[in-house]
Order: structure tokens, then sequence, then C-alpha cells
């Protein structure tokens, strides 16, 4: 790091992913994340308390990414039911991409959502809150039939629904040849369940 350069949270976190990509979870250390910026890895500690604030702070940036990629579908416009069939398949893409392009960094992905389940089960919420906001509007559109003022359980419903595709605990089967006809029949009972 140059000396001109302020030491800042978002850069600690940008080096805390490359140790984590290097090293992998179980050898990457503070040491390595302050050694990358040349600080002292006490200038971390001033920014993250502890090793385990940091590795959590790195786990809700990874997770916060998906919840902005998302956010188009939620808030943008055209029918709900195209929104959500939009927001089901870019989240699946998403987590495919990361799944298979950088299989090294899904698997510190995965230790690092182990040790961190308060942030995964809020990341979750933030997921079902996208949905419920389309489900909403597509009861107010008439294309969804979910009962008024339940939007949530609906919305956790479709998330629950769809889990094979989105929950790194699958990733295995997503390379499958059949799991793009497999997610399109998940995606066309889901729209129909919502209509009934």
């Amino acid at each position: 790091m140059a000396a001109t350069e302020t030491l800042t949270a978002e850069r600690i976190l940008e080096a805390t992913e490359e140790v984590l990509r290097r090293y992998g979870p179980a050898k990457a250390t503070v040491v390595d994340v302050a050694r990358v910026l040349g600080v002292s890895h006490g200038s971390v500690y001033r920014h993250f308390r502890t090793k385990a604030a940091l590795r959590e702070a790195v786990t809700e940036r990874w997770l916060e990414r998906t919840i902005l990629a998302l956010r188009p579908y939620t808030e943008g416009p055209g029918a709900a039911d195209e929104r959500l069939t939009g927001w089901l398949t870019a989240l699946f893409a998403l987590k495919r991409r990361k799944a298979g392009g950088d299989p090294e960094l899904m698997a510190t992905f995965q230790v690092l959502i182990g040790e961190n389940s308060a942030v995964v089960h809020r990341h979750e919420e933030h997921l079902v809150e996208q949905i419920s906001r389309i489900v909403e509007d597509g009861h107010h559109e008439g294309v969804f039939a979910a009962p008024e003022r339940d939007y949530a359980t609906t919305a956790r419903a479709v998330f629950d629904a769809t889990g094979r595709f989105h929950d790194p605990a699958h990733a295995a089967d997503w390379a499958a040849t059949d799991i793009e006809d497999a997610f399109a029949a998940v995606v066309s009972l889901t729209q129909r369940a919502l209509r009934a």
C-alpha cells in the first residue's frame, strides 16, 4: 500500500478476499492481510477487532453483492411474474457462476458461511424480503393470488421451494446436464402455485 493511501475497512476487506483466495480459510491470517496491505496487523485490528469479525465482514460483503445484483428484479419495471422468474434465474446463475468459476473461493465461502450463521440468516431474510416485494406487486397486479398481508410467508415458501438452485449445499448438482430442465420445472410449478 502506498504511503499516501488511507487504510479503510473496504481496502482491508479486498485484501482479505485476496488472502482467503490464495491461502484458504484454514491458513489465512490477519498477518497475511496486513502484509498484502503493507501495514502492521495492529492497523487491521483497529478496523476489525478480531479475526472472526474480519471474516464475518468478508462474508457479509460477498452476500451483499447478491442482494445488489438482484435488486433490479425487485425494484424494476415489468410484470411481477416475469420479475420473479428473472429474480430466480439471476440468483441461480450467480450461484452457479461462483461455484463453477472459482471452486477454491466457493470452498472458502462455504467455510465462512458455516462460521457466520447470523450473517447468513440476515442474508436469507433480505432475499425473502425481495421475493415478498415481488409477490406483493403481483397480488396488486392481480397476477398472484397470495393472501394479502401474508406476503412474507409466501415469499419464504418460494425461497425454500427453489433451494436446490441457490443453496450452496447443492452446488455439486448445478453442473448436471438436466439441471436447467429441473430449474425450469420448479419455476413453472412455483408460478402456477402463486396464481392458484
